[in-house]
């Protein structure tokens, strides 16, 4: 940016003065919440410098494409640890230097280098005078490992390119300001809002100790999730069930119903593709199955979690058995408290997976936070609902979604999207 807006000199401000003869319309500033940007009273003269200087304008314009594709690189760099890096953000880092990248890499597990560190490894002596392209704001406090910050000036760095602060309060623009303060140029918000959505599991949790919770429904064109008499094995092909463990495989938790259990005796695993097994809860007041399920069985790794009203939970004695206490309400079980016991758990992210009850109750309590609704293009009739009664009588007060996509799986259809904010 200094070359393009022709400053020199650091102003005691933390901007750049112009040189002698040109105007204040040079100054590019860092503000406050670390994001360098155009003083608010210069656009006007920006735009007329713009038409005045057209090379000018090319020079800016290059400069942020620069800025949007290394970013973009360290986002597909961040999305490799997808599933891995749980308490943690993803993250990915570039090292650039004239041009090319000199040093990459991304944050692969919790408690392992972060990914600013790892770029830098791999720069080396070239990291002096580079810019840093990094997805997320910046450590700079002494968590498992030392502050990126400090590895970042010690290196030499001359300007960092970031997506998004990190709401950890611990971070929050801290990162920023140090950097900042070290005499390094900060530049923020390129590519927020793919970055947001790259962590929005970690962005929820850090900010609310709840889980993010992801609905998983494969269900008929009518909206059944099973025949009349309980039968839903297979509604949707092949493709979409390993589709759905992935989807196991990316977050830290799944849930079902006894109802689910008593049905379909699942394991809840990620037989179909690589990946670390979840936490299996099944939430059940009566605890009305057979002892025999697969997830009382095959619980070696004791990952299954049985959420249950204090009554029942006095009657369990299963070896190896994490037992939660939720409270209840007139309708059961309080799908609220079982969110803020999962975030006590350490649960970042859960996926729930029905059935029918499970799903009304956190559709009708705004707990979920994203949909995976897999649609197979058949007309089942009376059957199981994937949604019961929501209370909706009126079409302004029903649960609509936005940034929705449709894509074809196999045969079947997913529909992903967000619920609208009311």
């Amino acid at each position: 940016m200094e070359k393009i807006f022709g400053a020199r000199r650091k102003s005691s401000t933390g901007g750049y003065s112009p040189r002698a003869g040109e105007s204040r319309l040079n100054r590019w500033n860092p503000g406050a919440d670390g994001i360098v940007r155009m003083g608010e009273d210069e656009y006007w003269r920006a735009f007329i410098c713009l038409f005045a200087r057209p090379g000018l304008y090319w020079g800016f314009f290059m400069a942020v494409k620069a800025d949007e594709k290394y970013i973009a690189i360290s986002l597909k760099l961040a999305k490799k640890a997808i599933g891995k890096t749980s308490p943690n953000p993803m993250v990915g880092a570039l090292v650039v230097k004239n041009n090319q990248i000199v040093g990459h890499g991304y944050h692969k597990k919790a408690g392992t280098l972060h990914a600013e560190r790892i770029a830098l490894n791999k720069a080396r002596n070239l990291s002096k005078g580079s810019t840093l392209y990094v997805s997320l704001e910046p450590c700079c406090h002494y968590g498992r490992t030392d502050p990126c910050t400090r590895a970042i000036i010690d290196a030499g760095i001359k300007r960092v390119v970031y997506s998004i602060k990190d709401p950890n309060p611990k971070v929050n623009g801290k990162g920023i300001m140090e950097l900042k303060k070290a005499g390094i140029e900060v530049v923020g918000c390129v590519l927020a809002n793919e970055a947001r959505r790259l962590n929005e599991v970690y962005l929820k949790y850090i900010t609310t100790n709840r889980p993010f919770v992801i609905l998983k429904l494969a269900q008929s064109l009518d909206g059944r999730i099973a025949t009349a008499n309980g039968i839903s094995q297979w509604i949707t092909g092949p493709e979409a069930r390993k589709y759905a463990h992935r989807l196991r495989s990316y977050y830290d938790a799944v849930a079902v119903g006894s109802g689910t259990v008593r049905t379909d005796n699942p394991q809840l695993t990620v037989r179909l593709v690589k990946g670390n097994n979840p936490y299996r809860i099944i939430i059940s007041r009566s605890l009305n199955f057979p002892r025999s399920i697969n997830l009382l069985a095959n619980n070696e790794d004791c990952k299954t979690i049985i959420a249950t009203s204090s009554k029942s939970a006095r009657r369990l004695k299963i070896k190896n058995l994490i037992i939660w206490e939720i409270k209840e309400n007139k309708n059961g079980l309080s799908m609220v408290d079982l969110i803020d016991k999962a975030g006590q758990f350490g649960i970042s992210s859960l996926l729930v997976e029905g059935g029918s009850g499970v799903a009304t109750s956190m559709v009708k309590n705004r707990l979920v936070d994203k949909f995976h609704i897999m649609m197979a293009p058949m007309i089942i009739g009376r059957g199981i609902e994937a949604v019961n009664d929501l209370g909706v009588r009126d079409l302004e007060k029903a649960m609509r979604l936005r940034e929705y996509k449709i894509e074809q799986m196999g045969n079947d259809f997913l529909l992903t999207g967000y619920p609208e904010v009311q």
